[in-house]
């Protein structure tokens, strides 16, 4: 298709030179897809060139037209709609480009190494379970990763698990004073939840604290710093850094059941990571490049003994980079990550797929980072994400409000069960297919609804909008291929041919046809127009316009009651493809899509 395209704009280039006497560069003619009211492919407009050539866009538009259709193999007809001309391509040409999209059996994906990136999402504190905010992050993370994979890149996805820090003590302390040997297995708890529990219970006795200092004439701010349990907060986190054995343990013991629980989650999501790394590893090399910029003056220190970074010129302020009392802060380890994985991998660009919440944050870490000259200070990028609402509003760990995202799967999961035993689409399915079938549909749904959003937008999760068969959702793209999968079946039962042979000889196409390999042909453009914006929706729009395009033809177009067997071969060979590349890109989105349904 894009040879095609070329060719177009060549023509019209040679056209203007022909008709008018007028020099343009191929390249500087700019073709648009043709409106879907109007018969065409392409569509150049004239306007632009009104005052060089003296003539109105439509006589333009028809005389460009009338040398196009007499003089290019390309151009079948023209249309004219106020000074935009549409170009209508011939049968001949989509036959050929037809032929070269059914036998690229990579089509759509680069052949050639490009630049070495680390994509880093997920990032979990481990002291809750993943929530619905964490699932548009391991989501748009693991997507983004999948697509400059398909774009010649290679791909590394890595995971920095937030295990150390004040939030961390939080819950651990809050266990030590109510948690009575609570396990998850006499809990019946996942890990994760376990530790999310306590961190609940920690901030509820918490503000009961500041609350009773407040009612004694303190002020709000101060009681903050003053309650009890905050200071013994940061006494712990101390004793961390200092390597208390009796913390140290309980440490590794409440975070070994956080992993257990959000492996299981990574697994169910369908998400995966090449590597871990841990804060508790990385912040000691982030305290070290401290010392470092101490030393350069890149810092400085204040009376209480804190260490900060001035960016006042850098449009910024100044940021704490270690306390006075010499614990880290996240900016310390995000440090000491960002030299750990440039050692690891010597990587081009380290993407960060983090919420718009932290803007600033990344602002600061590449600032400092360049400030310390560090070589992959220019490569890092930050994948800047909208939050989740939801329809009762925003979500608060804290205060124990949050989707919980395991439970989000399984209602996800639920409602698939009720709508698909609704709608008659699980005949003949054992329960074990049944269930497979309800997961990814689900997880269709989940994954294609967040993901088809722009990245940068805030959105609201409507999980019943999500579930449903009609629109614009994971369930109707991927009915679609169950659909041709049922198609394609019936297909070899009879024994229709689908190789190139079979289907040479078709001379003529219906109008849904051609939409359709327009569709097609596109597919490499997309993912690589996927891959420059790090949008998986881009992907998301096309595997739905795909599959619309595929309805219209199998509404309007008969397969099974053709009596030419070159043309029947041929549309057997169009679904296959179809159902091909709706594969692939729901694949880049992280969806399955059913065979059967």
């Amino acid at each position: 298709m894009v040879e095609l395209e070329q060719s177009i704009k060549q023509n019209i280039s040679q056209a203007l030179q022909n008709v008018y006497n007028l020099a343009v560069a191929p390249e500087a003619i700019s073709l648009q897809p043709t409106r879907k009211e109007f018969a065409g492919t392409f569509t150049f407009v004239t306007f632009p060139f009104t005052k060089s050539i003296g003539k109105t866009p439509d006589i333009i538009g028809v005389e460009l037209g009338k040398y196009l259709k007499d003089n290019t193999a390309e151009v079948y007809s023209y249309n004219v709609v106020k000074g935009f001309l549409n170009l209508e391509i011939d049968d001949t040409i989509w036959a050929e480009v037809f032929r070269q999209l059914a036998t690229d059996a990579d089509f759509g994906y680069a052949k050639d190494k490009k630049s070495k990136v680390v994509v880093e999402y997920s990032s979990p504190n481990t002291n809750k379970p993943l929530h619905l905010g964490h699932l548009r992050n391991n989501f748009l993370g693991y997507s983004v990763a999948e697509i400059l994979k398909a774009n010649g890149h290679e791909v590394v996805k890595v995971n920095l698990v937030n295990d150390r820090g004040i939030h961390i003590c939080k819950s651990m302390l809050a266990y030590q004073l109510y948690g009575q040997g609570e396990t998850p297995q006499s809990s019946g708890m996942k890990g994760d939840h376990l530790a999310g529990k306590y961190y609940v219970l920690f901030d509820k006795a918490y503000k009961s604290e500041i609350d009773e200092l407040v009612s004694c004439g303190m002020e709000a701010e101060v009681a903050k710093k003053e309650a009890p349990l905050m200071k013994r907060a940061q006494e712990m986190l101390q004793k961390w850094e200092q390597g208390d054995d009796e913390v140290i343990q309980l440490w590794q013991q409440m975070n070994g059941w956080v992993y257990e629980g959000f492996s299981e989650t990574y697994q169910n999501i369908g998400v995966d990571f090449d590597k871990f790394y841990y804060e508790s590893q990385t912040y000691l090399l982030g305290k070290s490049s401290v010392d470092e910029g101490l030393a350069k003056g890149v810092f400085f220190k204040k009376e209480d003994g804190s260490v900060w970074v001035d960016l006042t010129a850098e449009g910024l302020d100044e940021k704490l980079v270690l306390r006075a009392d010499g614990t880290s802060v996240y900016i310390t380890q995000d440090l000491g990550t960002a030299e750990l994985k440039y050692q690891d991998f010597s990587y081009d660009l380290s993407i960060y797929v983090i919420a718009d919440e932290q803007n600033y944050h990344m602002q600061v870490l590449q600032a400092i980072l360049k400030k310390l000259e560090r070589p992959y200070a220019n490569g890092i990028y930050h994948l800047s994400y909208g939050m989740v609402d939801l329809p009762s509003g925003r979500m608060k760990s804290r205060e124990g409000t949050v989707v919980d995202a395991d439970e989000l799967v399984e209602e996800m999961v639920e409602t698939a069960h009720k709508q698909t035993d609704e709608l008659g689409k699980i005949e003949g399915f054992t329960e074990a297919e049944a269930q497979q079938l309800y997961h990814t549909l689900a997880m269709g749904a989940l994954k294609y609804f967040l993901l088809k959003v722009d990245p940068k937008k805030r959105m609201l999760f409507n999980p019943e909008e999500s579930i449903s068969f009609i629109g614009n959702t994971g369930p109707f793209i991927q009915y679609t291929h169950a659909r041709i999968a049922a198609i394609l079946r019936k297909a070899a039962e009879l024994n229709i041919p689908t190789n190139e042979a079979a289907y040479a000889g078709v001379k003529a196409f219906h109008e849904t046809e051609r939409d359709v390999i327009t569709q097609l042909a596109a597919f490499p453009n997309v993912v690589q127009e996927a891959a420059n914006l790090y949008a998986p929706s881009v992907i998301g729009q096309y595997a739905y316009e795909l599959a619309k395009a595929y309805n219209r033809f199998y509404t309007e177009v008969s397969i099974f009651q053709e009596t030419d067997p070159v043309v029947l071969s041929f549309r057997v060979t169009l679904s296959k493809m179809v159902a091909q590349n709706i594969k692939r890109g729901m694949r880049l989105l992280g969806i399955e899509v059913p065979e059967r349904m």
